[in-house]
């Protein structure tokens, strides 16, 4: 079958025809009158100093539709937060710059914290929670929409075929998941192409057909950062602040929505990413850490779901995701061949001994302790311990560099 082909409980809207884009464009500001769109970017202030996004920018400053675009900065000193004032000034739309280590909003956290609340690391995960709290709080927009700011061939209207099939009201759907393909003169998405797809191949071997993993494989790119949500679903949505941020957001979704009610759809052919280094010798660093924090929270969220990962289960794992592994590097050649495309085999090869052995440490981390670190709770629980949680969390915001008040400077 052709590309529209669907398998698996999540419906894919692949990219068919070329859409007149002035004409998506008219339909979503119309929609978007009647559901506000909200537009979070997580950033870290080195962002500023690479291309992408300048361009992300630009296209951004030609889209009327966007209520709000949310720039959660994190990770950021002082001058980074004024830097980042200025580099967005020309941005003609509303705007929020919301910083994460601000004093006002780091004294937010703390008394989230006080509460007994856990807010975790700083990060990209609690730059989206923050985001997610202060477009729920301001009341305005209907759907929240996120976007990487790392992509090199951003255009606007890849953001608009990831809005509208949540603002069409005659599909309707609450989670909407992007999906392309990572190429360039040669295939990219190794955390999903070598290690996440074999993973689940290994895990169907072994325990047969589970709803989580064929939900999950459904996914032509499960590990993408941009991601369209209901307003509903966003406030009972707990997040991770490390790199399993994508996949348990995925997991998220599917806990309080039915899979009929989630997509995915190809919002462009390529996309260019900033390409994470592998690591291998550092497993806090890069791809490396990046697949840990992905297998730990999939072998977690299954535990949960009720699967019996025993030791021996998860030993059988590990040698069968390597046979698996092993599959998607020819794969990965024959695809590159065809396609006439560089093809390092041996890096290939090198990155399945490190996602091996990301998997055996997880595998050991898991077996220890199968709770781990809590996920950042949804704001439905925030409001719930502190009542008056929106209102600080504005009040934060809009304070910026400005020290909490009843503390000195």
């Amino acid at each position: 079958m052709s590309d529209f082909h669907q398998f698996g409980p999540v419906t894919a809207i692949p990219r068919l025809v070329s859409r007149d884009p002035e004409e998506m464009e008219q339909r979503l500001q119309v929609l978007a009158e009647r559901f506000p769109v909200a537009l979070v970017l997580p950033m870290v202030p080195a962002e500023m100093d690479r291309p992408a996004l300048k361009r992300i920018l630009d296209e951004l400053c030609s889209v009327t539709w966007v209520d709000t675009l949310v720039v959660s900065l994190n990770r950021a000193s002082r001058e980074d937060y004024r830097r980042a004032l200025e580099y967005f000034g020309c941005y003609p739309g509303r705007k929020v710059v919301l910083w994460s280590e601000s004093p006002a909003v780091s004294a937010f956290v703390a008394e989230m914290a006080a509460a007994g609340l856990y807010t975790g690391e700083p990060g990209k995960g609690r730059a989206c929670w923050l985001a997610i709290g202060h477009v729920l709080a301001e009341d305005r927009a209907s759907y929240i929409s996120f976007q990487d700011a790392d992509v090199v061939n951003f255009t606007r209207w890849m953001l608009g075929r990831l809005v509208l099939p949540a603002l069409e009201p005659t599909v309707d759907f609450d989670f909407v998941k992007a999906y392309y393909a990572r190429v360039s003169d040669r295939l990219h998405g190794r955390v999903t192409r070598l290690l996440l797809t074999p993973l689940l191949g290994a895990f169907t071997r072994l325990i047969g057909q589970d709803p989580y993993i064929g939900y999950l494989a459904s996914f032509r790119y499960a590990l993408s950062g941009e991601f369209t949500i209901k307003r509903d679903l966003a406030e009972k949505m707990r997040l991770p602040c490390d790199w399993g941020l994508e996949i348990v957001t995925l997991f998220e979704a599917l806990r309080h929505r039915a899979p009929g009610r989630l997509c995915q759809v190809e919002v462009a052919e390529r996309y260019d990413h900033k390409h994470q280094e592998l690591s291998g010798q550092d497993p806090t660093q890069g791809l490396n850490r990046m697949a840990r924090d992905v297998i730990k929270h999939l072998l977690r969220t299954l535990a949960a779901a009720g699967v019996n990962l025993s030791p021996g289960l998860l030993m059988s794992l590990l040698a069968a995701y390597q046979r698996h592994a092993e599959d998607a590097v020819t794969d990965s050649y024959a695809v590159s061949v065809v396609n006439h495309l560089n093809y390092d085999r041996h890096a290939e090869e090198q990155s399945v001994h490190v996602f091996t052995e990301a998997l055996r440490a997880s595998i050991d981390e898991f077996l220890v302790d199968p709770l781990g670190p809590p996920l950042v709770p949804n704001w439905t629980r925030v409001w719930a311990g502190v009542p008056d949680a929106s209102a600080r969390l504005l009040s934060a915001v809009s304070r910026g560099e400005e020290a909490p008040i009843g503390s000195r400077r």
